[in-house]
């Protein structure tokens, strides 16, 4: 669309471990994100957004140690499970906003342990979402998609 961009990471302090419903929570970050960029630039269009693996209701964070990842991937391994991908615009202007989250179920197929732990040694684990990307090394962990796979990634 060549419609110039500028990608800004904001200085919104992401929390999983409130005590809200992944779908809710998602959204929350979303905005947080998008409402600290915004406040800098008052005359922009601000995109937040951000994805969490949710597990037994409960929402998967980033790992930060590959024994958290290599739990997570286990957990995961051959089953289905939801990734919500929460956004939200702010036209910093005029205040008017949009939000909304989107679900994408993955199923992975039964994984080795010897296929985690590799997958983990690339370090790619720790810094993602349910310890996986879909769009790197664990793209061949993933059995079916239903739903929107750059949600996934991270913008619908």
């Amino acid at each position: 669309m060549r419609i110039p961009f500028v990608v800004e990471a904001s200085d919104f302090e992401e929390d999983i471990a409130q005590n809200m419903p992944p779908k809710e929570l998602v959204q929350a970050l979303a905005q947080g994100k998008a409402e600290s960029v915004a406040i800098k630039h008052t005359d922009a269009v601000v995109i937040g957004a951000d994805t969490l693996v949710e597990w037994d209701g409960k929402p998967l964070g980033k790992p930060k140690t590959p024994e958290r990842a290599k739990e997570m991937l286990l957990a995961l391994n051959n089953r289905m499970h939801p990734i919500h991908t929460g956004w939200c615009i702010i036209d910093a202007a005029t205040g008017k906003r949009e939000s909304g989250v989107e679900t994408t179920l993955v199923t992975f197929r039964n994984l080795s342990e010897s296929e985690i732990d590799a997958y983990i040694a690339t370090g790619e684990a720790q810094s993602v979402a349910g310890a996986y990307a879909i769009q790197g090394g664990a793209s061949s962990f993933v059995k079916r998609i239903e739903g929107d796979f750059y949600s996934i990634v991270g913008l619908p």
